[in-house]
């Protein structure tokens, strides 16, 4: 709780020295999407101008990259990040909190380890390690929460969803008459595909 009241104290810092803006505010604001303010688009510059210096200017064996935001939905596809890249996550439903499963689990597996319960600690870990064997991984993540009792962070209720994996990918659709799968892409949720497509 604490480490939420110091990110609050500097998100409200940030906006009131005009480094951070809640990205269409008068409209009611996204949630975590922000614009950088006169201050936070110097601040960045100058960041990405430090890290391009030293990454990538002073070291002759590295040359620049700035791939594209969309790319081909193949290259996702071959890559894994289709069928793979998402995570299990689980709703508290009093606190409307979302939360991965299986960091939910590895929180608790620690706190059994600071109270002494090692034996029970790995018990609980070698259910984690082998999830997916017994039934579905969501399946098994969510038995180990209901059997351990493990209690939601912030409302310090044991009220949960089933456990589901959520995409972690941005899918949009490309093209002036866009409709159906022939024109789905991704933004890119990583930057190294670019590299890979680029240098092959």
């Amino acid at each position: 709780m604490a480490s939420k009241n110091r990110l609050d104290k500097i998100v409200s810092l940030s906006k009131a020295r005009g480094f951070i803006f809640q990205s269409s505010e008068i409209y009611g604001g996204l949630s975590a999407v922000y614009d950088y303010g006169p201050l936070g688009v110097e601040l960045k510059r100058k960041l990405n101008q430090a890290w391009w210096s030293s990454m990538t200017q002073k070291n002759e064996n590295i040359v620049g990259l700035d791939a594209a935001i969309l790319m081909h939905p193949t290259v996702w596809k071959a890559s894994g990040h289709v069928d793979s890249f998402s995570d299990p996550m689980i709703d508290d439903k009093q606190s409307k909190m979302r939360y991965r499963a299986d960091l939910l689990i590895e929180e608790h597996i620690a706190k059994l380890q600071q109270n002494g319960n090692e034996e029970r600690a790995k018990q609980v870990q070698t259910l984690l390690d082998t999830a997916g064997t017994r039934k579905t991984v969501n399946e098994d993540l969510y038995d180990i929460i209901m059997e351990e009792q493990i209690k939601g962070p912030d409302s310090g209720a044991f009220d949960w969803t089933e456990v589901r994996q959520f995409n972690l990918m941005f899918k949009t659709q490309f093209g002036a008459t866009a409709s159906g799968e022939d024109s789905e892409v991704y933004i890119r949720p990583e930057t190294a595909q670019g590299i890979f497509v680029n240098f092959v």
